[in-house]
């Protein structure tokens, strides 16, 4: 019965969201500063599924300028909670296909965010060259998941080194942003589901990599996030043991 309360509660509040977000961003679409706000709409909906959210950014984070950010891309619950951290003008890169999904993909294009054909190697190479252009050209920051596709479960996956390319291409910083385990967390039909940390780490600086070093770069913020991933999990079981949450 909660199962279907919760369904039905996160079905209609979507598309309200995308309904009246939609028709909000015609009067200024692609404006990138949309995707931080939506996002953040969307984060509202962890409670519905018994989450408790805990956001965590370093301080001055608002004033870190144009980025790569990366995120361990674990399941679809990564739109409530990931999503609550997103900083203005910063937009994501998804798939093409995005755009057919009724409701959703109109205000996805509209918010500003990047699509691209992954199933076309021969434009999948000009993809980095995309993500430079608008970071420069609109003054912004891109949101990548460098595993390149939802870990459920397994850890964190190697990355794949598109991030990088893009980051050392730009001449901007790596920020890396830690979710805690979501996989096999939340059962629809419980009441409570725990806590998630998200936490957002300082700049890595690329400007100490080469151009021939992306793999090297690649590795040390995998070591870097996969280590703060661990301290995250051990925290959660620790809080939600002593009900400290």
């Amino acid at each position: 019965m909660l199962l279907i309360f919760r369904f039905i509660i996160v079905v209609l509040y979507s598309i309200l969201v995308c309904i009246l977000g939609s028709i909000y961003c015609l009067f200024s679409p692609r404006n990138p500063r949309h995707v931080a706000t939506f996002g953040h709409m969307f984060g509202r909906l962890a409670p519905v599924f018994g989450l408790k959210v805990e956001t965590r950014k370093p301080e001055g984070a608002e004033h870190y300028g144009n980025a790569i950010y990366i995120g361990n891309h674990q399941n679809n619950f990564d739109m409530v909670t990931a999503a609550k951290i997103v900083q203005p003008r910063t937009v994501t890169v998804g798939k093409k296909s995005l755009l057919w999904i009724p409701f959703f993909g109109q205000l996805y294009w509209l918010t500003g965010n990047l699509l691209i054909d992954r199933d076309n190697r021969a434009k999948a190479h000009g993809t980095i060259a995309q993500v430079v252009s608008q970071i420069r050209k609109r003054n912004i920051s891109v949101w990548m998941f460098p595993e390149g596709t939802r870990s459920r479960g397994r850890g964190l996956l190697p990355f794949k080194t598109g991030a990088f390319h893009a980051a050392l291409a730009a001449g901007v910083p790596v920020i890396p942003v830690c979710v805690s385990n979501t996989s096999n967390k939340i059962n629809m039909n419980r009441l409570k589901n725990g806590l998630v940390i998200v936490e957002m780490l300082p700049p890595i600086d690329t400007s100490a990599w080469g151009k021939d070093q992306v793999r090297e770069l690649a590795t040390h913020c995998r070591q870097v996030m996969e280590q703060k991933i661990a301290e995250l999990d051990k925290e959660v079981a620790e809080r939600e043991a002593s009900g400290n949450i």
